[in-house]
């Protein structure tokens, strides 16, 4: 069972939403965890980065479409803010893998921050440079600007939800309390 989403019954103004996309390995846990952090409006899987138009997992999954499997977040910046969405995020990856979360090996589960507005840049390169203090291999978390986004099928959608014995890397027990 899925812990509780601290976001049902909030109310959010769209004016202050903001977006980032986040690769965090097979995207049914990094969609789980991070839809549960208090400020988060909505979560999305798909696949990001890559070469093919309007890819479909099965080819994404062979790793030959250079996509990410990713997703998107949207937030409320007077519920929370970027640093604290990534502090979260770190939580549930090794950041020093090289295109490897848990036991799903190719760069399609590689770690990844991407963003679509300029000025999140610095605070997540600012963030990532404090993060490379905790850890003796260097963080592996490509940080780019968004190039594409397309969403996974809409079985891949709130799949823990659907299936609650799925597989998850992600360890939902490091949700904050709120």
């Amino acid at each position: 069972m899925l812990p509780k989403n601290p976001n049902e019954g909030l109310e959010f103004k769209q004016e202050n939403l903001r977006t980032i996309y986040l690769a965090g390995g097979c995207f049914w846990g990094t969609d789980a965890f991070m839809e549960r952090i208090y400020g988060v409006y909505s979560t999305r899987c798909g696949y990001a980065n890559g070469h093919v138009l309007n890819p479909e997992y099965k080819e994404v999954k062979t790793g030959s479409t250079g996509h990410a499997e990713t997703v998107i977040l949207k937030y409320d910046i007077t519920k929370t803010d970027l640093t604290t969405i990534l502090h979260e995020f770190f939580k549930t990856i090794n950041p020093t893998s090289l295109n490897r979360q848990g036991v799903d090996i190719g760069s399609q589960y590689r770690t990844g921050i991407y963003f679509v507005d300029k000025n999140d840049e610095p605070v997540i390169t600012q963030f990532i440079k404090e993060k490379q203090k905790e850890y003796d291999d260097t963080i592996m978390v490509e940080v780019c600007e968004l190039r594409c986004f397309y969403d996974a099928e809409e079985y891949h959608q709130k799949y823990l939800e659907k299936n609650p014995g799925g597989y998850c890397h992600v360890d939902l027990g490091l949700l904050p309390n709120e």
